[in-house]
This record gives C-alpha cells, structure tokens and sequence, in this order.
C-alpha cells in the first residue's frame, strides 16, 4: 500500500482539458454574453431642480461662503478669488446674497493673513460700483464697524490694509462714512497718536494728552507711515465738508449762488386783461400757505447722526487734539521752521508734500467753522488759539517753493509704495494760498493794524501772482481768486483794496488770457463789484477801477459776439444786475453800444442762445432812450426766426409798458421814445415784412402764389412756421395798439398806413392779411369811422382769404393757417357789415371767372352755415339770391353739382322765407 501511494503522481496545476469529440466545449466562469440589444430613451423634459452658478471649480455660493471660516488661509483667499470671479460672471447674486457677502468680507479686514486681506480689499473693490447706496445702507453698521476694528487693530499691517479699505468705501459711499465721522476722526488720531499716561499728563501742564506714536515697522518710516493716514484724513474732511455744504447752500465758498438759483421770466399774458387771481387777504392769511414741504426722514433706515459731528463743542475738541499733532509732525519732518534763515523756504519734495498735506487739513477744518452759526466767536477763538503758533512755524518761511533736484529712475519697492506715490504733481503756490486761505481768518478789520506784518506780506504775494496769472491753471486761480476774496472782505482801507482791485483788472485786460481764466475772472469781479455796491449805505464811495470795469462791458459783448457764448451769458448777467440798480455809467454805455447789441444782421441778440436772448430783451426795460434806429432794429429782429415768437412778444410787452401810452402816468421828461417811433415799430411788426420784400413779391412769378379773378389782392402762402411767428407776435402788437386809450385816434393812424403802405400792393404775404384784418377787428369801435377806400381793401383781404383756404382744405401744409384765419374774417364780418356787402357785391359771375363757381358756392353756403353771421346774410339775402342765379345760368353742363344742391338747401333753409316776403329786416 505504501509504495503504491508514493508512486502515484500528483495532479499538475493548471491541467489542461482533453474534451471527447462531439461533445460541447463547456462555458467558461468569466465569460461574457455579448447578446444584448439597445434602445432610445426619449425625455420630454428635463428635470425641474435648480442648477446653482458655479465658478470653474464648481463651486457655488454656498460653498465658497462657508469656505471664508476656514482655519487655513490659503482656502479662505481661494474662497475670495473663486467669490470674485463667481459675481463677475453673475452679478444678480450679488442681490440676493448681499447680507451674507459683506459680513463675510468685512470679517476678513483683520485677518492676520495679509494675502486673505488682499484678496478681500480686490472683492470689495469689485462690488462697491456694483452696489448702490441704498441697498448696502442697512449692512453699512457692519462694515464701518470692521473698518474702525482694523484702524486701530495692533498688527501694522491690518492697519496699512484698513487705509485701502477707506479709500474704497470713501470714493463709494462717502456720505455713509460721514455718519460715523466721530468713530472715524478718533481712529485717524489713533493711527498716529496715541494718548499720554497719569503720569505724563500730570506733568504736561495742562497739554494736549495725545503725543505722536512711533512706527517700530521697518517697511516704511514714521513720518511716511503718517503722510498716508493724514493723506485718508485730508480727503475724508473734504468729503465732510462738501455733505455740510450740500446742507447749507447759502455757503460761498462751496455753492455758486448764481447756477443753483432758478431765474424766474415774467409771464406778461398771465397779467394781462385780468386773467391773474386776486384773492381776499384776512387775518390768519399770513400764517397759511398753499403750499408746504416736509422733510421725510431716509429709507435706508439709518439715521443722521451728522450734526453732532459739525457742533463747535466737537469741532473745538478734534481741533483742540489734530492741530498741536500737525504741528509736531512738522516739526519733526522739517526743522528748518525754527530757523530764521530765509534759504530754509526751499522745500524738497518730501517736506513739500507733508506741509501740503497739513496746510489744506487745517483749511479743511477752518472751512467746517464757516458753515457754523457762530462764526465771529470761532474766529476769536482760533486768533486766540492759534495765531502765534501759526506765524512761528509757517509764516516765517513764508511763501515756500519747491527744490527742483535731478533723480534718476529706479524701481519702487512694493513696500514704499505708499510712501512716494504722493509726491507727484506738487505745487507750491497752492501750499502758499492754502497757507492764506489759514491766515486771514484769523485776521479781521479791527486788528489788521497788529496783523499788519504779515497781512502785507499776503497781499503782496496775492499781487504778484495776480500781475503774473496768466500761466496759472483752473485750480491755482480759483484758489487764487478765493484768498483774494477774503483778504479784500478783511480790508476796509480804499488804498489797500485798490490795489488788489487793479492787479485783478490787470490780469482781466491780459489778451493771452485762456476762456475758463477770463470767466473766473469775470464771475469774481461781478462778485466784488456786488459787494462794492454796499459802500454807498457805509459812506464810501464806489471803486473807480470797478466802474470802469463795469462800463466797459457792453462793448467788450459787441466784439465779443457769439464766439464765447458762455463769456457772453456771464457779462450779460452782469450787465443785467448793474442796470437794475442804476449804475449810471454802465446805462450810458450801454445805451452807446445798443444799437450794436441788437444789429439784426450780426449783433449779441441775433447771435447768443435763447436764455442769453432773454436776458437781453429785459436789458430793454432799463435803457434811458430808446432811439429810432434802435426800434428800426428791434422790429427787425421781431421779423427774424431766429429771436423766438415768445421772445418777440415780450420785448413788444417791454416796449409797451415804456411808452408814454402805458396804463400809468407819465410826465414829458420821463418819456424813452417819441410816440411816431412807437406806432411806426408796432405797424411795421403787424406787417412783418419789409418794404423792400414786399416790392420783390408784387413780381413774384412762384407757384406759391394763390391767385383770384374775384379780388384785386394776390395772396403769398408763407411756410407753416413763419407764419406761426408772424402770428404771435402781430397779435402782442395788436394788443399793445389796443391798449392805447384815444382808440379813434389809434384806428385812424392804423387805417391811414394801411392805405399808404398796403393799398397798391397787389400780392401780400397771407399772414400780413390775417394780421391786418386782427388789428382792425381788435381796434374798431363806435367812435372809429373806417373810410370808403379802408373798406374796400378789407373786403378784397377777406375773399383772397377765402378762396385760399377753399382752395387749398386739402394741403396738410396749409391746414395750421385755416382756423386762426377763419376766425379773423368771420369774426371781421360780424363786426363790420359794410365789409361782408362789398364783399357779396364783389361776387360778379361772369364767364371770366368760370373756374371759381365751386369756391364761390362754397364760400356762400359756409356763410350762410354761420351762427355769428345769420343776420348778417338774411339782411343780404337779395346779394345771395342774385349771386345764386347767376350761377345757375353759367354752369356748364345739364348735371346738377353737388356744391350747388348744397348752397340751394341752405338758401331755401335760411333766406327762402325772407326773399319771398321782399322785405328785408334792418338790423
């Protein structure tokens, strides 16, 4: 048994297996059944779960916010690039999830990392144009309460980065910022500053408890470290001044008076013929009003705390706090200050920049105590205060210009960037103004003779540069004209003010002097020229200088033309308001250079824009004498399109209410015009054409002419808006004939220039026709007795009208002429019914006039359609009846016209009953 068992032999792996023939070669464990078959799935729509925006990485909103409270800090700046690009590519989700992205955000302002911190500085950047002011209002608390949080955070580097994050909110959403001024001013201080020990203020002495701080951060110096935060503070006080001047427009020195005041037109139609309201004045009228505005508080649901900040309680503090820190800081960045050596004016760049930061803080601030009430004892206290201070280390270097050095160029560490970037475009003489703009505040017209030491020296520096202006640019002369202007409300002496007042004129006469510099200029001297005018009631007399300044100013408008309008619109004004209170030397020449001003062919009035037009036309009411070839001028510039209709209408209504025939009383001496040249202006505007145009027409061989074999008058179809022009303002000169009281008189000069001028012409402009036939209608009374030959021509007027307009019912051009024109003639023949008979006796039918059968028979029935002239036409009725058969026998064919059944109806509706009785009622 055993041997047999050895031999045995042991079974291989991997056998192979030996398959009979004819058998199935049996299925293997890991085979694969290839058998199958496909079939289309058809999805008729897609699911309805929301898909999320994701950036690339796909990740959503969701996902990224609740990234930023991660420990590591390179997730939290991948979350803040990945946010960024995520809201630049949809920005609606911005709205929806603003709450949760600004507390996020502003949570990282102090994160120690400090590219976590760049990275939420460059999200922010990207957000705040995108979200307004009133949808960030109600998550602002947080904001400004991280920013303050990172201001005064002990690492140097959070404090670096909270600077940009000012910047950003404060180019924004500045006034948001100002609500929290005084959690703000004090962080600036902190920035800087910090305040003394117990033990150093006891020995202070009563001292300012706040002493600078020094920066132990090796990237950038102390004094650079605190050009960058005074830099923030400058550029926050202006922003606070600008909100307080916004709530104070009476300021001067922020609000120009004269763009943001409406300038009110007197509307003469509303007071004319009684169409003003007049209403009883009782008791308790002067206690009501009827109208009355309320001041709603905001919607952002944050409220104004700004005016705790501008009260001179906290003013007094910050100053009392920043002025001693601003000095020291001076101190310490230039020491020459102390110096008595007038080399030491040269400034380098680097000091010219701090000096210029520190300058315009303090004027920034002395500009908060001018939109205070209590003005005059602020003053006081800052003289008190502050004068000497001042005087020792700023005046006494005083005027400062900047050392020029050659540097070469060389790459700007990331690390000083903040530091340098300052430096470019300085300016000395804006430190010098800025420091005048400090000092003559302090000063005042009861203590210049113990400032008068440096007030000289500022009035010799304003001089000079004044002589010298004419390179200075737009802000160096504003600010310029500025300190000026102070320092001449300081000098009470008429020499010291003469002197300014000729370095001004001077420079205005410069012939190279730029446009924005001559309007600077010009606005400045009619401002002073205001003041000037206030002397009088103090017992001074007028400047000489500005007298001739302000007489001069008509002819310089002549030369002037229309190639400033903007200069031109501002000695306009200028004129205007001096010609209102009578300055006798500017009336004169104006009244010189007037018929220039008002030249139709190239003068001021024809050239200018309508609001500088308007002005002009005002100017009228106060020239001494207005002279014949001044009205030939201004009827003539009445004809023009170019002086609007309006415009025209007002300037007759100026006339008017100056002539001898106004409804008050005048004496011979205050008479402006001779009466001859003020009836020939209003005929010649009724006419609104020249003689020499009116010549030209009555050979006029244009298709624009509507002829008649009935009439001797041709009428000449004007354009839509000539004729709209000539309307309006022949009906004011209709209105201002009628306004004379010997209306017969009136109507006989009227009806005598009629004939002269009007009679022979055989073609007349259509709107010359309505005109006349307006003012007749306007003037006639019992007392006028028109003539036979007036009578005549105004019947002929009224057929050419007629068959005109029935002529031409169906041009669209000619349908805005048809109702005032109607009105006129249908309003003259009841009126006037000797004319609608020489009207009727003129409609002769004869073979002649074949064509004008329809109109006639048209015009009869329209007549007769009338209401006003029923009575008129049945006193007539034999006319009619005569006209009609006449008509009958020349018509051409055997069919009856529709016109003609028509004009029968109406004869047998209206006249039949009369012509049968043959008696015709007298009326």
């Amino acid at each position: 048994m055993l041997k047999m068992s050895s031999k045995r032999k042991r079974q291989e792996d991997f056998q192979r297996v030996r398959m009979k023939v004819g058998r199935k070669k049996p299925k293997a464990v890991h085979e694969t059944n290839t058998n199958f078959k496909s079939k289309f799935i058809h999805l008729s729509k897609l699911s309805n779960e929301l898909q999320h925006p994701t950036n690339k990485r796909k990740q959503n909103i969701t996902d990224l916010l609740s990234q930023m409270h991660h420990y590591n800090a390179g997730v939290k700046q991948s979350a803040l690039v990945g946010l960024k690009e995520l809201l630049s590519a949809y920005p609606s989700l911005i709205d929806t999830h603003i709450s949760s992205i600004l507390s996020e955000v502003a949570a990282v302002f102090t994160d120690k990392d400090s590219a976590v911190r760049v990275a939420a500085i460059s999200l922010l950047q990207f957000m705040v144009p995108i979200v307004p002011t009133d949808k960030i209002a109600p998550f602002f608390p947080l904001v400004s309460a991280h920013l303050s949080s990172a201001m005064t955070h002990i690492i140097v580097g959070i404090q670096e980065d909270s600077l940009h994050v000012l910047d950003i909110l404060l180019e924004e959403y500045p006034d948001l910022l100002i609500e929290r001024s005084n959690m703000l001013l004090h962080n600036f201080l902190e920035l800087i500053s910090h305040q003394k020990t117990s033990k150093e203020c006891k020995n202070a002495n009563k001292q300012p408890n706040w002493t600078l701080a020094v920066s132990v951060n090796q990237k950038i110096t102390s004094q650079n470290w605190r050009l960058n935060v005074l830099t923030r503070l400058k550029k926050f006080l202006h922003a606070l001044a600008n909100h307080m001047a916004k709530k104070n427009p009476d300021g001067e020195e922020f609000v120009e008076v004269s763009s943001t005041r409406p300038f009110f037109a007197m509307k003469w139609r509303k007071h004319a013929k009684g169409k003003q309201t007049v209403n009883m004045i009782d008791e308790q009228s002067k206690f009501q009003h009827s109208t009355s505005s309320y001041l709603l508080r905001t919607t952002g649901g944050t409220p104004d705390n700004t005016d705790a900040v501008f009260s001179s309680t906290n003013l007094k503090v910050f100053i009392q706090t920043i002025i001693p820190l601003l000095i020291e800081c001076w101190i310490e960045e230039y020491p020459g200050t102390i110096l008595t050596d007038a080399s030491e004016s040269v400034l380098p760049s680097t000091s010219h920049n701090f000096l210029q930061q520190v300058l315009t803080i303090i004027s920034l601030l002395w500009k908060l105590y001018d939109l205070r009430d209590e003005h005059q004892k602020l003053d006081g206290w800052l003289r008190q205060n502050y004068l000497a201070d001042f005087r020792y280390y700023f005046m006494s270097q005083f005027p400062y210009s900047l050392q020029e050095t050659m540097q070469q160029k060389k790459k700007t560490k990331k690390s000083d960037k903040d530091g340098i970037h300052y430096y470019s475009g300085l300016d000395h003489l804006l430190i010098n103004l800025t420091l005048c703009d400090i000092m003559i505040p302090m000063a005042s017209p009861s203590t210049l003779q113990e400032d008068s030491e440096w007030v000289a020296m500022i009035r010799m520096f304003i001089s000079e540069k004044l002589n010298n202006g004419a390179s200075l640019n737009c802000k160096q002369l504003k600010r310029l004209l500025d300190v000026t202007g102070k320092l001449l409300n300081i000098q009470k002496n008429r020499v010291s003010t003469e002197k300014l007042i000729h370095a001004l004129y001077v420079m205005y006469q410069q012939r190279d002097l730029q446009l924005f510099a001559r309007c600077m200029l010009l606005k400045f001297l009619k401002k002073v020229y205001f003041k000037e005018d206030s002397c009088t009631k103090l017992g001074r007399n007028r400047s000489n200088i500005l007298s001739r300044w302000i007489s001069s100013l008509p002819l310089q408008l002549v030369h002037l033309g229309s190639r400033s309008p903007q200069l031109s619109a501002i000695m306009i004004d200028t004129i205007y308001i001096a010609a209102t209170r009578s300055h006798k030397e500017l009336l004169q020449s104006l009244q010189a250079a007037a018929c220039q001003i008002y030249d139709p062919k190239g003068g001021a009035l024809i050239q200018l824009p309508s609001a500088s037009q308007l002005k002009l036309v005002q100017l009228l009411y106060f020239l001494p004498f207005l002279s014949s070839e001044l009205l030939i001028c201004l009827n003539k510039c009445c004809m023009s399109e170019i002086l609007s209709a309006d415009l025209g209408c007002l300037l007759i209504g100026i006339l008017n209410a100056r002539s001898s025939f106004a409804t008050w009383s005048w004496s011979p001496e205050d008479c402006v015009m001779r009466s001859e040249d003020y009836f020939s202006f209003l005929f010649s505007t009724l006419i609104g054409f020249s003689a020499e145009k009116l010549a030209s027409m009555q050979n006029s061989k244009s298709a624009c002419v509507s002829k008649t074999q009935v009439s001797r008058i041709c009428l000449y179809l004007t354009d839509q808006l000539q004729f709209a022009h000539h309307w309006t303002t022949a009906k004011a000169a209709s209105c201002s004939l009628s306004a004379v009281s010997a209306r017969s008189q009136c109507f006989d000069i009227l009806q005598n220039a009629i004939i002269k001028h009007l009679g022979g012409l055989i073609i007349m402009p259509d709107s010359t026709a309505g005109s006349v036939l307006y003012a007749i209608d306007i003037l006639f009374d019992q007392s006028c007795i028109p003539s036979d030959y007036l009578y005549s021509f105004l019947a002929s007027s009224v057929y050419s009208i007629f068959n005109f307009m029935l002529t031409t019912e169906k041009d669209a051009d000619q349908f805005s002429k048809r109702d005032p024109l109607w009105g006129t003639c249908i309003s003259l023949l009841s009126r006037l019914p000797n004319v609608l008979k020489l009207m009727l006796q003129s409609l002769k039918v004869s073979r002649t006039c074949q064509e004008e059968l329809p109109v006639i028979v048209q015009l009869l029935r329209l007549l007769l359609q009338s209401s006003h002239l029923r009575n008129h036409m049945m006193t007539h009725a034999f006319l009619v009846q005569q006209t009609l058969q006449d008509v009958m026998n020349l018509k051409s064919c055997d069919i009856q016209e529709q016109w003609l059944t028509d004009l029968q109806y109406c004869f047998n509706v209206y006249l039949s009953k009369q012509s049968q009785e043959s008696v015709p009622a007298v009326y």
